[in-house]
């Protein structure tokens, strides 16, 4: 059974009720009593979900009410002592609407619409970077909304003042130092323009009254100083012999030639080759042979075939691979690897977009790991001190080749003569000069074309007694029975790309 509740009526009797608003019986009770009873209910329940402190508070104040009410007026009636209970209840509940309404001022006591109401409208976005820092100033020290309207206005007047960074594109001497100046007081800063002002004027009065000197009259400082590096390396003096065409010159404007010292350029890479002179290496290379070499060097050709590279890469591959054998001894097992950080460096030197190491490691069949060939491309390039500006024979050839006025067709013959030596262990021995000229004397020979020309004797600075004994060396080579092992070149200059000539007829042997 739940508790019961004694209730004391206005006629002194006294009534014992259970809390539920039907009786025993399942009558129905008065309203007048069901309001007492649930109200008083509501007051001695504990609180489910609301705030406990506030209910009992609230809750506190009306059971006073009411034993006042029954002290005062116990003889009054039922009606108005729920008069008086209601008024109780609307009094607690002005009450806590007066505790809000002052507790609301102490919470929020800055009001955002106030803080802007002087401000100006963001307009650009600089002025809108300096409006966001004048809040910033006005909001974080709590002081600062309490200000009065007169530093509210001083305040914006200095957003305003803001305005005096420019836009990025249109520097001028003020705004260059505004960020300078933002600290500074108005007469300084007025004073300080004023004297860059009046200095400026005095500067182009100056500019007025002084004559034009003889460096107006100038050419531009470019021009000058080309004219004075083409008269001290004498640049300009490109005379030929008679009966030399003067390739060059025909190109003087064409800046893509580079005729004023194109002629400099490959006498420098002649005397250069002097610092890349290989000796003869292959006595002191206990594993390998000069067929295992020219294995090599087909490999490399199918390399730079398969992943379509400049055929200047090949060239400084086998150089590199040459070099690196010239001072270090290399086992059998290693030699592929040679070659193939060979080529990797030299795409990475010669190529807009190299290899990948894992493009390596596949046409190596496996054969070796990413760790491995890195650490051959360190080594390698430690062996040749990092030295890849190698002279070849293949920029030589292209260059005698433009300055005699070769066609395409002979000159990839020449290519493919000169490409085919490569697998030769003797070539290595020549100077790169001398391959291409011999390679070019052979091309011209084989189309029936007239030998070593005056022009061509002028460019390279080479007669034919210089490399006669080359020609005969690479003509051999030419002769000898083609090897099934060996194929990749002669297949790759039998196709119709490369004109066939492959398939040229060769001179006889005693004709050169």
């Amino acid at each position: 059974m739940p508790p019961t509740k004694t209730k004391i009526m206005p006629t002194g009797i006294t009534v014992r009720n259970i809390i539920p608003t039907r009786t025993k019986t399942g009558i129905p009770l008065p309203n007048e009593l069901k309001n007492t009873i649930s109200s008083k209910r509501k007051a001695d329940a504990s609180p489910s979900k609301e705030n406990k402190q506030n209910k009992r508070i609230a809750f506190g104040e009306r059971n006073i009410n009411v034993a006042d009410n029954q002290i005062n007026k116990g003889s009054k009636q039922v009606d108005e002592k729920e008069k008086d209970v209601k008024k109780a209840v609307v009094m607690t509940n002005a009450k806590k609407l007066t505790v809000q309404v002052k507790k609301l001022p102490s919470v929020k006591t800055v009001v955002k619409p106030r803080q802007n109401e002087n401000l100006p409208p963001p307009a650009a976005p600089v002025q809108k970077i300096v409006t966001r820092g004048a809040q910033r100033r006005e909001v974080v020290p709590d002081q600062t909304a309490l200000k009065a309207p007169k530093e509210t206005a001083k305040d914006s007047s200095n957003v305003n003042k803001g305005k005096r960074l420019s836009n990025e594109f249109e520097k001028t001497e003020e705004t260059l130092y505004c960020t300078a100046l933002e600290e500074i007081n108005e007469s300084v800063a007025s004073t300080y323009f004023s004297a860059k002002k009046s200095q400026h004027n005095l500067r182009s009065a100056n500019k007025m009254v002084e004559p034009p000197s003889n460096s107006a009259r100038r050419p531009s400082g470019v021009s000058l100083v080309a004219k004075q590096i083409e008269a001290k390396l004498n640049l300009s003096d490109s005379e030929v012999p008679e009966g030399v065409d003067n390739f060059d010159k025909e190109n003087w404007n064409d800046v893509l030639q580079v005729s004023h010292y194109a002629m400099d350029i490959f006498n420098y890479l002649k005397e250069r080759e002097t610092l890349f002179q290989i000796c003869d290496y292959m006595d002191r290379q206990i594993c390998l042979t000069k067929w295992m070499r020219s294995l090599l060097v087909d490999w490399m050709v199918e390399i730079q075939e398969s992943f379509e590279l400049n055929h200047e890469t090949l060239y400084v591959g086998v150089k590199l691979v040459d070099m690196y054998l010239s001072k270090m001894t290399v086992s059998r097992e290693t030699l592929q690897l040679v070659g193939a950080a060979a080529m990797f460096v030299a795409s990475k030197y010669d190529e807009r977009i190299p290899p990948q190491i894992k493009d390596f490691l596949y046409i190596c069949d496996g054969a070796y790991s990413r760790r491995d060939l890195i650490r051959m491309e360190l080594n390698l390039l430690k062996v040749c001190d990092f030295n890849l500006g190698i002279p070849i024979s293949y920029r030589f050839l292209r260059r005698y080749a433009r300055c005699a006025k070769i066609a395409m067709p002979t000159l990839t013959l020449a290519r493919y003569i000169l490409e085919f030596c490569l697998m030769e262990y003797e070539t290595v021995l020549i100077r790169d000069s001398k391959l291409a000229c011999a390679a070019m004397y052979l091309a011209l020979k084989m189309k029936k074309f007239p030998g070593w020309n005056a022009t061509l004797e002028h460019y390279s600075g080479y007669k034919l007694e210089d490399f006669k004994s080359v020609a005969v060396l690479l003509n051999k080579y030419l002769h000898q029975p083609p090897k099934s092992q060996l194929m990749t070149v002669r297949n790759k200059y039998s196709h119709k790309i490369f004109f066939e000539v492959a398939k040229t007829p060769l001179i006889p042997l005693e004709e050169v």
